[in-house]
């Protein structure tokens, strides 16, 4: 056995941090002295100790390095944590990196311009638009929902729309010059500049941001437009487990048959929102897992326990029209949780449905 301060200084954590994890369950000692109260720990809890160290230096939140002290003997599991704290880890320097470069701006416009180019594939970017296009608000009291952000890191953009109800990401690698930005394109420039990634000439998309202008273009021929003066929500925030996340349920559904099923057949229910009728589609999985859309019938013989997923039946059919391949993927977590529609060859372009409650 092992004293508090002789795992301490074999693992790397001080004495109040074990104490800590003590009380949060992370890692109990393997005994503890009923009269004083001093803990004592056995030979094999130094790994998991320097592992909670480890976890700690590079600040993954409590619940997730007690996940990994539980999955430590799965790699798999614990590899996924990792690269999900390493994507939020990276997502938050680029944000730090796009704030200092505003700042910089704003001390001297003149020695810093923000003036960002890149070079982008004409296909790729039409595909991002497209996946992401259906997504953008219309609502006038909402005029920072009206275009698409435009978030530009060191290896490209990705692009992101929501109307609150749903959300649409994308992501074009590139080549990059200049300091990472993030501007909100109207909607007519972005239309605009989707319909010149139709016309002839050249693979290749330049997208040019200076200051609040955002130009793209191909060929020669040229889409202008000025960013709108709106900050864009925090959509990584929203975007909660399903950047890196482990979805409860994750099942490829055939796009033409679910499409045909969901279009074809009745809702399971009509509800009335703001004065408008919204037909409401419910997902199910059978006795093996595989996906149902559950008319009224079954809704109401389904278990109390069953899974089941409310959903704008509109909203769906256009993710699946907007991310389809042929298959796709579609990621539950339960019924108060959004859904994942993704494409299973691309992990940065997927979009996110809000649950209607049943």
């Amino acid at each position: 056995m092992r004293s508090i301060g002789e795992l301490a200084r074999a693992s790397g954590l001080t004495i109040s941090a074990l104490r800590f994890y003590d009380r949060s369950g992370v890692l109990v000692p393997a005994l503890v002295d009923p009269v004083t109260g001093y803990r004592w720990y056995a030979d094999d809890q130094v790994v998991p100790a320097r592992l909670v160290a480890g976890l700690r230096r590079v600040g993954m939140p409590l619940a997730e390095i007690a996940a990994a002290v539980r999955h430590r003997a799965e790699p798999a599991v614990v590899g996924r944590l990792l690269d999900a704290h390493l994507r939020r880890l990276e997502d938050g320097l680029a944000d730090a990196r796009r704030e200092l470069s505003r700042i910089h701006a704003l001390i001297d416009p003149e020695e810093n311009p923000m003036v960002t180019c890149l070079v982008l594939s004409r296909a790729d970017l039409a595909a991002a638009i497209d996946a992401v296009r259906f997504a953008v608000g219309a609502d006038p009291d909402l005029p920072v929902l009206s275009g698409v952000l435009f978030d530009v890191a060191a290896d490209g953009v990705r692009l992101v729309a929501t109307d609150r109800h749903r959300m649409a990401v994308s992501r074009v690698p590139g080549r990059v010059d200049g300091p990472a930005r993030r501007v909100l394109a109207p909607v007519d420039l972005v239309d605009r500049a989707r319909a010149l990634l139709d016309a002839d000439g050249g693979s290749e998309a330049r997208l040019r941001l200076d200051g609040a202008a955002v130009t793209v273009s191909v060929a020669g021929r040229e889409a202008t437009g000025t960013a709108l003066p709106h900050e864009f929500p925090d959509y990584q925030r929203l975007l909660g487990g399903h950047v890196g996340g482990t979805p409860t349920y994750r099942i490829p559904v055939d796009v033409p048959a679910l499409r045909a099923e969901v279009a074809d057949g009745p809702p399971a229910r009509v509800l009335r929102h703001e004065g408008v009728d919204v037909p409401v589609t419910v997902l199910g999985l059978d006795d093996v897992g595989a996906l149902r859309v559950l008319d009224s019938a079954a809704l109401a013989d389904a278990a109390p326990d069953a899974v089941r997923f409310g959903v704008n039946g509109r909203y769906l059919l256009d993710a699946l029209d907007a991310g389809d391949r042929g298959q796709l993927l579609l990621e539950l977590d339960g019924p108060i949780a959004p859904l994942a529609v993704r494409r299973p060859d691309d992990a940065d372009a997927f979009s996110i449905l809000m649950p209607i409650r049943l």
